[in-house]
């Protein structure tokens, strides 16, 4: 029983100071937003690099998910005679939850992985150690910038998503099925309120962005250096940041409609 006991206070002191080292270093990453402001030049590189190289898992993502949004609504819908709401459907699905979650966990398997894996070999090839021997702060100048580029371009990404999804049920619904297409625009138009849908939507896609970057990050920051090491650390990068984004949602969710 005392052996139970030290084991569960061991992991306990472990857990609480791997949460200590966490918080310390996003309130760190946050703090160095004026840097990443005034070297704007290093943020919109890796912006170019996380948010162009994503764009067409994005784009093609979206797309398809609009086609199947728009077959599975147009069946249930028409079961209630209101097939004319398929546009509304499609609208208020993806700007509210499949557009932001989905494409957060696009950019988890496309950017996040690329952001440990790079940070991981950083640190394993000892190019943080000799950054720090010469007097340069790492976390000012590798992780804050990349902090920030993923922050920026995931609002960006979901809004593509969003857009090109609600094409994707176009061409399905109007140009493939034949719903009326004033009908599909105009419900669209009436039903979707720019702050409460659109606006809760773009929140979500901060939050994520937030999330998704800084887990990539540190998850790289604190592999092991060896090859090993930086594939766990890529694989925990992907674990932890879906379930994050997924559990994320469900809290958004619950606080923005009043569930």
């Amino acid at each position: 029983m005392t052996g139970f006991f030290a084991r569960l206070g061991l992991a306990t002191r472990v857990f609480l100071a791997d949460v200590g080292h966490a918080t310390a270093l996003f309130v760190r990453l946050v703090m160095l937003a004026p840097f990443c402001l005034r070297r704007f030049a290093l943020v919109r590189d890796h912006m170019h690099f996380l948010g162009n190289y994503s764009l067409a898992l994005i784009s093609v993502s979206g797309l398809f998910v609009g086609f199947v949004l728009a077959l599975q609504g147009y069946n249930t819908l028409q079961r209630f005679g209101s097939a004319s709401a398929l546009g509304l459907l499609v609208a208020l699905s993806l700007v509210r939850e499949l557009g932001p979650v989905i494409s957060a966990l696009l950019f988890t398997g496309r950017a996040g992985t690329s952001l440990t894996a790079e940070i991981g070999l950083m640190k394993a090839g000892e190019q943080l150690s000799a950054m720090e021997m010469m007097a340069i702060d790492p976390v000012k100048r590798i992780l804050a910038p990349r902090f920030w580029a993923g922050v920026l371009v995931m609002p960006i990404l979901g809004a593509i998503f969003s857009a090109v999804g609600i094409i994707g049920g176009w061409l399905v619904g109007v140009v493939m099925i034949g719903v009326d297409a004033g009908s599909f625009w105009g419900q669209m138009r009436e039903g979707v309120d720019v702050w409460a849908d659109v606006g809760n939507g773009v929140i979500k896609t901060v939050v994520f962005g937030f999330t998704v970057s800084f887990i990539a990050l540190r998850q790289g920051f604190e592999a092991q250096a060896t090859p090993d090491g930086v594939a766990r650390a890529t694989t925990r990068t992907v674990v932890m940041a879906s379930l994050t984004v997924l559990a994320l949602d469900f809290v958004l969710t619950a606080l923005m409609f009043k569930l």
